[in-house]
């Protein structure tokens, strides 16, 4: 395997990319001068050391000092505490926080759940999620905002039925995006005003 294969291998595992795509990504480096390729391997490296993971909702942030553990949506006292909602990835979390229709505090499962699997508490945060909401006594309302697709309603039920009893232990209410979302829907890709009816007609 050449350095082109290896490079190509690499994108290939990027979101939505396959192998074409990936190849055209190299061959674009390939074009460009020496200091393009050593600005973005720079910028790569930066990116580690500048970003930094919340301990709270496992959302990526910028670090603004070296001390900080907390993103500014958990660190904020102006979130409500209520409310939580759960999505796929940093992504999902972003739309929905540009859209400034959601107020409370997120938690990122880290992926969805594959229909067929059997280790799928290695695969999401699910054992984190239970202890957070273990731990917030002021929570009464979880939101489940997976995309509208075939893995993201068997993520929907399978979360659901992991927290049944810790939700009716705490007098929880689990709800999910409503209609507004067409099926297939990312929401990541979403707009504000389909957003704001999933949010608004949620059950």
């Amino acid at each position: 395997m050449d350095i082109i294969d290896k490079l190509t291998e690499i994108f290939k595992e990027f979101p939505g990319i396959g192998e074409r795509q990936a190849k055209r990504f190299v061959y674009f480096l390939m074009s460009r001068n020496p200091i393009y390729s050593e600005n973005l391997s720079k910028l790569i490296l930066d990116l580690k050391k500048e970003v930094n993971q919340c301990k709270e909702c496992y959302r990526f942030f910028i670090l603004n000092n070296k001390k900080e553990k907390l993103c500014d949506i958990c660190s904020s006292v102006n979130i409500d505490s209520s409310t939580l909602m759960i999505v796929e990835k940093d992504s999902d979390l972003e739309s929905i926080k540009k859209s400034r229709i959601y107020h409370g505090k997120y938690f990122i499962l880290g992926g969805l759940v594959p229909i067929v699997e059997k280790t799928t508490k290695s695969r999401v945060r699910i054992e984190e999620l239970k202890q957070k909401i273990s731990k917030n006594t002021n929570l009464k309302e979880i939101i489940l905002a997976f995309s509208l697709s075939p893995q993201g309603d068997h993520t929907d039920s399978y979360v659901r039925e992991q927290l049944k009893d810790i939700a009716e232990k705490q007098n929880i209410k689990i709800s999910s995006l409503g209609k507004g979302l067409s099926t297939g829907t990312e929401l990541e890709y979403s707009d504000n005003d389909t957003l704001k009816n999933a949010l608004k007609n949620r059950q």
